[in-house]
């Protein structure tokens, strides 16, 4: 259609992406299902929309097409995209309808009739449940990103909305990965579905590098500030698993210095439109998100994933990376992870084909260096408007004329740079866990105090003591659990645990330890009672909870002995 043809030039598309090739033709050819594994950000709305468009019969203002979507942000951003490709085609009317705006508007606007719905399930539910909406006419069914829909819980509503379409319709089923449930729907509504996979199933995009840095848990949130200090030019999303967390570390940051934001389930709708608004606009350079805050969202030119932590679906883990290295560009995914984590990163490792690179974390020097010679690059590249400048050059030349063209310099570098040199120096240094430990060095090397009884904090942080221990069934999910809902105030980062048969040791930051220690107090665990202290490096714990080992009665009080008096 020649209409298409010139707005996709208007675009700037040229030749086709792999998943377009292999696609278009299919939709355009017989009445076939189609199952298509590709990644986030390969072209995916121009390889179903254009044949869409294309399909569509102008003369019937009746739904004939319908995408639905995981989310609002995904939803206008396909509704867009086709709004661009039929900016030339008269009479294609494309509406999308999702949760959080009004529904009387987007009810007048159904009523004035649309060829194309892009729809959120759970609001088209409600619109066909008002009789609103009639898909009796619809000849295609698109579900994008189908592994994400079915994350985020809307099976039956995909089952539901299924129901109302014709038998005889095509149906196109999009999804970066292929769990149990995605087969399921595809065997349920699906007539022999011919399958396309651009790429590996399951495999990570190809344009992404993976790496991730292993450290101390107490040391994350440093090593993240160093990962975005490295990275001078830093565009990206940072995926939190709680809530909490992310408003914590985006509140860091922007306390920091760095342009950061959160988005996550406890933002209103507007809120969320204006962060997003703002982090395309690149106000925000560091967006601090939660999964399913963050699925759907269509962010162009990300130069970083970062993962502060790693989920515990391969698949979430998949489209937190497919989010950078869209349209054929580089980006990168990183992981900051503790060694416990080791095997979880292993098993993404077998299952997306992809090899993570181990690296250390960056130095300060490395930190400064780098950011001095992308300032460098900056000036050179910054354009000059002769003109207008040259005005006021010769003032301020005489001004300070009396400096060096080094002492100059540096006083433009300190002028950019005195907030970074002062945090970096006195800044702790941050323990790289190795990859692979020496197993054998670590076997032959003598047994020390620390090694034996491990009560000892690590620097700038304190050690406590409390009295439960494995043998209670005390173990480090429960602590962590106990910490979050005892300790009042900011959340508690702990370092090292170390869980005995009576008792356990862990590391808690010093300026925490007096508010750990007295919340723990008098705590209920299973029905014991919690005692806790700052750990004394020369108290024997282990012989104390010997000892109440030893002189805990049973459940009922032994009778007293009778003593006998002397006459």
């Amino acid at each position: 259609m020649p209409t298409l043809l010139r707005a996709i030039g208007d675009l700037g598309f040229e030749n086709p992406m792999p998943v377009q090739e292999q696609v278009i033709p299919e939709l355009l050819g017989d009445n076939r299902d189609l199952v298509a594994l590709a990644q986030t950000g390969t072209g995916k709305t121009a390889a179903f929309g254009l044949p869409l468009l294309q399909l569509i019969d102008t003369s019937s203002t009746e739904p004939q097409a319908l995408v639905l979507a995981p989310t609002r942000e995904l939803c206008l951003q396909i509704a867009g995209d086709l709004a661009d490709f039929a900016k030339y085609t008269s009479d294609i009317r494309i509406i999308p309808v999702y949760g959080g705006s009004s529904i009387e508007s987007q009810i007048r606007a159904l009523r004035a009739g649309a060829q194309i719905i892009v729809a959120t399930p759970g609001r088209l539910i409600d619109l066909i449940g008002r009789g609103v909406v009639s898909l009796a006419g619809v000849r295609t069914v698109v579900l994008d990103e189908a592994d994400e829909m079915l994350n985020m819980g809307f099976v039956d509503s995909i089952n539901d909305i299924l129901d109302h379409v014709p038998d005889d319709r095509k149906m196109l089923l999009f999804s970066a990965t292929m769990p149990a449930e995605v087969a399921r729907i595809a065997k349920r509504y699906m007539r022999d579905p011919k399958e396309i996979v651009v790429g590996t199933r399951n495999e990570g995009a190809a344009n992404v590098r993976h790496i991730y840095y292993m450290v101390q848990a107490r040391d994350k949130y440093a090593t993240l500030k160093r990962v975005a200090d490295y990275n001078p030019s830093i565009y990206a999303i940072i995926f939190c698993r709680t809530r909490r967390d992310t408003q914590e570390i985006a509140d860091a940051l922007i306390h920091d210095g760095y342009n950061a934001d959160a988005l996550h389930g406890d933002l209103s709708q507007q809120q969320r439109d204006l962060t997003m608004r703002k982090f395309r606009d690149r106000v925000t350079r560091l967006l601090v998100a939660t999964d399913v805050a963050a699925r759907g969202l269509d962010v162009d030119d990300l130069t970083h994933v970062i993962n502060y932590g790693l989920p515990d679906d391969t698949a979430v883990y998949t489209h937190r990376s497919g989010r950078t290295g869209r349209a054929g560009k580089t980006g990168i995914s990183v992981a900051i992870i503790h060694s416990r984590e080791k095997g979880r990163l292993r098993e993404i490792e077998r299952i997306i084909g992809k090899t993570f690179e181990h690296k250390d974390v960056p130095t300060p020097e490395r930190i400064i260096e780098k950011q001095l010679y992308s300032l460098a690059d900056r000036l050179e590249r910054v354009a000059v408007n002769d003109d207008e400048i040259d005005k006021y050059v010769a003032g301020v030349e005489k001004k300070l004329s009396w400096l060096s063209t080094r002492d100059f310099l540096k006083r433009v570098l300190s002028l950019e740079f005195n907030r970074l040199l002062d945090y970096y120096k006195d800044a702790p240094a941050i323990e790289n866990i190795s990859d692979r430990p020496d197993k054998k060095a670590r076997r032959e090397a003598p047994a020390t105090p620390r090694d034996k009884d491990r009560r000892t904090a690590d620097r700038g942080m304190a050690r406590i003591y409390v009295n439960a221990g494995k043998n209670d069934g005390f173990y480090a999910g429960n602590l962590i659990d106990l910490l979050n809902h005892t300790v009042q105030g900011q959340r508690v980062d702990v370092g090292r645990i170390d869980l005995m048969p009576g008792y356990s040791l862990f590391d808690v930051r010093k300026a925490d330890a007096a508010r750990v220690v007295g919340s723990l107090k008098g705590a209920d665990f299973l029905g014991k009672r919690l005692y806790s202290e700052i750990a004394d490096p020369d108290k024997d714990y282990a012989r104390a909870a010997t000892r109440r080992s030893k002189t805990a009665g049973a459940d009922t009080p032994r009778p007293e002995k009778k003593r006998k008096h002397k006459k």
